[in-house]
């Protein structure tokens, strides 16, 4: 595809680039990391750190940010070039040019096992050792890979997709348009006992967990129901792998939690909260509405709406940085106070 070709088409997604470089048009076959990038290929640079790539980087082509002098530097290497408010946005549209993902045609494989109440919609794509069992619905052009296992009572909305060697427990609820990725574990029975003197008793978890539309949840990820009511997660969050959802959290529109994240049962997040990865929040906390958490946090409480929080446990992340800039400091403090009680005779 010639690079004049490939802006139109990026101009198209978004009005505000701005192509700069009408005497370079290369052909352009691939996509590429800015480090590693080859000849006729376009990469991004989204300023910071990597601004300095754009001196060394082989690529014919680049998405870059609306900077005078990075758009100078470009262009003295006679690279191509469009700019955008957002880089990485536009890039993320640009691979979509170029690749698109596995869908496997639609059909029903003669191996897989549906029980005959089941409700399938059009065109559903059916792999390999599939089981649907009594009373499940799948939406409209459903794609559901080898050895996925539907429990009673499922619902998946149109277009999703669940990838291989997932497991969806009874009465769970997917909306459309949802990612399923392998290894996830959607509904199982919440981490429910209560102490006796005989040892623990297993509360039965009587609950439903639902996922609304556009929310993806990752590898080896598992999403609990509660013992009544119901474990919630809202549209459009997404989930990284190997996190843990509790039973009966309510998670908001338009999250993003990152790997080995474990959110314990009863909390809820806000919309738009971003999670760093291997944060743990304790049972029945709320984190509010924009919230950033850094990775490795500890959540004992309640965060207001739009705090940034990070450490063990969480406090807000200027206060942190402040405690943190200190502990370098430490050593030099200890022996300025032994030298202080030696000199009182302390």
């Amino acid at each position: 595809m010639r690079f004049s070709d490939l802006a139109r088409q990026l101009q198209s997604l978004d009005a505000s680039s701005l192509a700069q470089q009408p005497d370079l048009d290369p052909e352009i076959t691939a996509i590429a990391p800015i480090e590693t990038a080859p000849a006729r290929t376009l990469s991004y640079i989204d300023g910071g750190k990597f601004a300095k790539l754009v001196t060394t980087t082989a690529a014919s082509a680049l998405i870059l940010p609306k900077d005078s002098a990075l758009q100078q530097a470009a262009s003295d290497r006679h690279i191509a070039w469009i700019a955008t408010a957002n880089p990485r946005l536009l890039f993320a549209q640009a691979i979509a040019l170029f690749y698109q993902p596995f869908q496997p045609a639609p059909g029903i494989h003669p191996s897989a096992v549906i029980d005959s109440s089941a409700k399938l919609g059009n065109n559903p794509s059916i792999g390999a050792h599939v089981v649907i069992q009594a009373d499940c619905i799948v939406g409209d052009d459903v794609r559901i890979h080898p050895n996925v296992v539907l429990y009673p009572g499922v619902s998946v909305g149109d277009r999703t997709v669940l990838h291989a060697n997932c497991t969806l427990h009874e009465r769970t609820q997917i909306g459309a348009d949802c990612v399923i990725h392998s290894g996830a574990v959607i509904g199982s029975e919440g981490f429910g006992f209560v102490p006796t003197r005989e040892g623990w008793l297993k509360m039965e978890q009587s609950g439903r967990t639902v996922l609304e539309d556009g929310v993806e949840i990752g590898c080896n990820s598992a999403v609990d129901r509660p013992a009544v009511g119901e474990t919630r997660i809202h549209r459009n969050t997404k989930l990284d792998n190997l996190v843990q959802i509790g039973h009966g959290c309510t998670i908001g529109e338009a999250c993003a939690i990152a790997a080995q994240t474990g959110i314990a049962g009863g909390s809820s997040l806000g919309d738009r909260v971003i999670i760093g990865g291997q944060v743990g929040i304790s049972n029945q906390v709320h984190v509010g509405d924009y919230t950033q958490v850094a990775g490795q946090s500890m959540i004992h409480s309640d965060v207001p709406p739009q705090s940034i929080v990070m450490g063990s446990p969480a406090i807000p992340a200027t206060e942190f940085r402040r405690i943190a800039a200190l502990w370098k400091r430490l050593p030099d403090m200890q022996r300025t106070l032994r030298q202080l009680q030696k000199h009182l005779g302390g």
